[in-house]
């Protein structure tokens, strides 16, 4: 009399579905992280302590070759603060964050703090975390 069963079990575990997974995680990560970053252009800012906690209203870039940008739009520095009256019409507390990349010459970042001035708008300088 043969008491064995017919069907064995296997010892292996397949990894196929696993690996499906994993990669699958993989490409979502990828292709969401570049929607995390905040509305501004990639500009190495100087380094300095603090943190600020206001909320964006409008952004001036400055890069290092002069090139003005306001909330990612290429303006020119005669025009700046025009568009800056259009974005910040019908707001309470009108703030601008001016990012200006290491190197830029004050007298650039000097005509941002100008116009802010003029305007009776609140200018926050962006920087890297030391």
């Amino acid at each position: 009399m043969n008491l064995r069963g017919r069907n064995k079990v296997s010892a292996e575990f397949s990894m196929s579905s696993m690996t499906d997974i994993v990669f699958l995680l993989l490409v979502f990560f990828l292709l969401t992280s570049p929607a995390i970053t905040p509305d501004a252009l990639d500009l190495i800012l100087p380094k300095a302590k603090g943190k600020s906690t206001n909320q964006q209203k409008a952004s001036v870039s400055i890069t290092k070759d002069g090139a003005f940008y306001v909330n990612k739009e290429r303006v020119s520095e005669y025009s700046i603060e025009t568009e800056l009256k259009k974005i910040l019409a019908n707001q309470d507390k009108p703030t601008i964050i001016l990012r200006a990349e290491e190197g830029v010459p004050i007298e650039d970042a000097v005509k941002v703090m100008d116009i802010a001035n003029k305007n009776n708008y609140k200018i926050v300088l962006a920087v890297r975390p030391n």
